[in-house]
């Protein structure tokens, strides 16, 4: 099997671009800007949403489905919300089609021009808070803690698979609350429920922190995100979680009684996370043979590949084989025993080490009267020869091994990839050089911001929720700062 896919330190992107659609993660489909979610790249999603989901559901959150158009007209009433994503949105403006003069081709019927038109959702958040507004009188129906999970569309111009796309997979929290208080904790607890997930499941050490104004969800009062930084040095945002305040509950006038008979506006938050995790998921871990999959989302956590020359050798390795599968199912540890006949051995051992799949066992005749089994690790793509006596509790070792492993090479790069900068020269070198995160001092205002920017490409990431606070001076503008952020280049 040739794999033949561009090295990353020839053209990263490139790389990236490749090994998506060879590893069969996914494809550009007929509409553009939009993919198509291949099998294995959708078992990989699907294991990701079957974690977040218990995640969510364990801190009492219920799942719940919202009408994918949205009425133009609830747009116009949260102001910032309509600016941020004017731009990006889609709009039905007919709902019907009808055949044209010629007989042969379909046009749009232009007596069906809906009175109003739909907006394909961007985001939830509207048609949401007008719902709640039915669903909320007093101080008794708080909190609603709902999740969806649901595709988006934001008209993307220039699209990367799984990276950006116009229509995308995701899930959304919209929670209501009686109280401030207990919204700043909802917010923050999701924030904490993404960096767990990102860090235990994915691998990837993450930065917690909060978005500058400038950067802020449209619509909300103060934005938590997870950050994240790939192999090539540029961050990727990984997750938000948005506290609202009132904006959307005083938009869609949405009140409660509270418990001492007042009327008062719901305090709200917003969350999610999508497909783009995919991405990130290729990117910190794999390598120029292919896909390198965290053992905690793998598909596939071992593939066991039989060698043999006739078919009494493959039905002896069949048996010995279903033994210790027998136990993998009791320890919830996925396999998969490719005995087909029409690839050889070593056409699979290359196309499980493109897919990333963790674990790879082989055995032949020969380790069947030695009473062993050859394990490799697709990390590191080192092999051993290992007994079956103890296999079963070696592979479940071996995969705790490996996830550990490879958050720690994900968490040593980012952290040697982190560099201070007290001046913009050196801000600059750093960028262009080494890349990664840069920690500088910024004045606090947008315009610098957008000026560093517009000069370097670079964004700030974060402001760090647990950064020290400290006396400094601005990289570009020299006046007084309150503390570091962290600029990068993104995606």
């Amino acid at each position: 099997m040739s794999k033949n896919i561009t090295k990353r330190s020839e053209d990263y992107s490139k790389w990236y671009n490749e090994l998506v659609v060879k590893a069969d993660l996914a494809e550009n489909s007929g509409v553009r800007g939009c993919m198509v979610i291949k099998p294995y790249g959708y078992a990989i999603w699907e294991k990701m949403q079957a974690e977040l989901d218990r995640m969510f559901k364990e801190t009492g959150h219920q799942n719940a489905y919202f009408p994918l158009f949205i009425p133009k007209s609830y747009f116009s009433k949260e102001a910032s919300h309509v600016d941020g994503f004017a731009k990006e949105c889609a709009v039905v403006t007919h709902y019907r089609l009808k055949t044209a003069e010629d007989g042969k081709t379909i046009e749009v019927d232009p007596e069906a021009k809906l009175e109003e038109e739909l907006i394909v959702r961007p985001t939830s958040e509207t048609i949401i808070w007008d719902t709640y507004r039915k669903w909320i009188e007093s101080y008794r129906d708080l909190p609603i803690l709902v999740n969806q999970w649901a595709n988006v569309v934001r008209w993307e111009m220039r699209t990367r698979l799984f990276l950006r796309t116009a229509e995308f997979l995701w899930q959304e929290g919209h929670t209501a609350h009686a109280t401030e208080k207990e919204a700043i904790a909802e917010a923050e607890q999701m924030l904490n429920v993404y960096a767990d997930f990102a860090e235990n499941f994915m691998a990837i050490p993450v930065v917690k922190g909060f978005k500058t104004a400038n950067e802020r969800f449209a619509g909300a009062v103060e934005t938590y995100c997870i950050e994240a930084l790939m192999q090539d040095g540029k961050a990727l945002q990984a997750g938000t979680s948005h506290f609202l305040g009132q904006n959307f509950a005083k938009a869609f006038d949405v009140k409660f009684t509270s418990q001492e008979g007042k009327q008062e506006h719901v305090w709200a938050t917003s969350w999610g996370v999508s497909t783009r995790l995919m991405g990130a998921l290729i990117m910190t871990h794999s390598d120029d043979n292919g896909l390198v999959l965290p053992p905690n989302l793998a598909p596939i956590q071992v593939v066991i590949v039989p060698i043999h020359k006739t078919d009494e050798q493959l039905e002896a390795i069949r048996e010995e084989v279903k033994k210790i599968t027998d136990r993998f199912k009791k320890l919830n540890i996925s396999f998969k025993f490719d005995d087909r006949t029409s690839f050889k051995p070593g056409w699979k051992f290359a196309e499980y080490e493109l897919k990333g799949v963790p674990v790879r066992l082989a055995v032949g005749p020969k380790d069947l009267e030695n009473g062993t089994f050859e394990v490799a690790r697709r990390d590191t793509l080192t092999k051993e020869t290992i007994s079956k006596e103890g296999i079963v509790e070696y592979i479940q070792d071996l995969l705790e091994e490996i996830q550990a492993t490879l958050f720690k090479k994900a968490f040593d790069y980012r952290e040697a990839h982190i560099t201070e900068v007290n001046s913009f020269d050196e801000f600059k070198e750093v960028l262009e050089g080494k890349g990664g995160f840069i920690s500088a001092h910024w004045d606090g205002t947008t315009e610098t911001e957008e000026k560093i920017k517009d000069l370097t490409k670079a964004t700030i990431r974060c402001i760090p929720i647990d950064r020290v606070e400290e006396d400094g001076v601005c990289v570009l503008t020299g006046k007084p700062s309150k503390g570091r952020v962290l600029f990068a280049k993104a995606y």
